[in-house]
């Protein structure tokens, strides 16, 4: 008898639960329906965009690859070209990358004053990542060493050349040099001070930070 008790009862419930999921579906099921199409559009607009980036990245890449390699090759008039279309049309990284190394073509191609401008701007640009501006600052400051005076790249790079900065060790070496060709053998000997008694200094720069050094002295410059 329990067991005809227990077995009615959990019909009943189950009758019940079917009615209530009936009233629901009724009552919901063009809310559910929509529900259920906006997941699967979702979903196809979702994969159609990574498709997008990743297809879009893909073909800048390419007119990246093929512009570094015209620029290899001594086609400068035409990797800059594609590398000034790239700024323009390309996605991702690669504006900024094709600013960069457009400006380097102009460099190489003679060009200077229009590299320190570009280099400089990129510098400037607070949209750009803070590693992407710190490298257009130093190549704007090296560019300066020849084309520019002390104040030029003081400018650019004296920012730079504070304790804890990855780029300090650079800014510092391109002061130094522009300090000591305009004859501010002091200054000059303050910057190539700083290299040779940072820890971190890459071999290279402190060893040309010693040399530097020795050649002040020997100008009867600060030790």
């Amino acid at each position: 008898m329990a067991d005809d008790n227990s077995t009615f009862i959990r019909e009943v419930n189950d009758d019940i639960r079917s009615d209530y999921m009936k009233a629901l579906w009724r009552r919901f099921r063009y809310l559910i329906f929509g529900v259920a199409i906006g997941i699967v559009a979702f979903t196809a607009g979702l994969r159609g965009w990574q498709y997008w980036q990743e297809t879009t990245a893909a073909r800048s890449g390419d007119v990246f690859l093929a512009a570094l390699e015209k620029a290899r090759t001594g086609d400068a008039d035409a990797a800059l070209a594609e590398f000034q279309e790239l700024e323009q049309t390309g996605y991702g990284s690669y504006p900024v990358l094709a600013r960069m190394r457009a400006a380097t073509v102009m460099a190489d191609k003679g060009d200077t004053a229009a590299a320190i401008a570009a280099f400089s701007a990129i510098g400037r640009d607070t949209s750009q990542p803070v590693a992407i501006r710190d490298a257009a600052r130093l190549r704007a400051a090296y560019l300066l060493v020849d084309h520019g005076s002390y104040a030029d790249v003081s400018a650019e790079v004296e920012v730079l050349a504070v304790p804890g900065n990855p780029a300090r060790h650079s800014a510092r070496d391109a002061l130094g040099i522009a300090a000591f060709k305009a004859g501010e053998l002091s200054q000059a000997s303050q910057w190539f001070g700083d290299i040779a008694a940072d820890n971190e200094a890459p071999n290279g720069v402190k060893t040309r930070a010693g040399l530097m050094l020795d050649m002040i002295a020997a100008q009867g410059g600060a030790s």
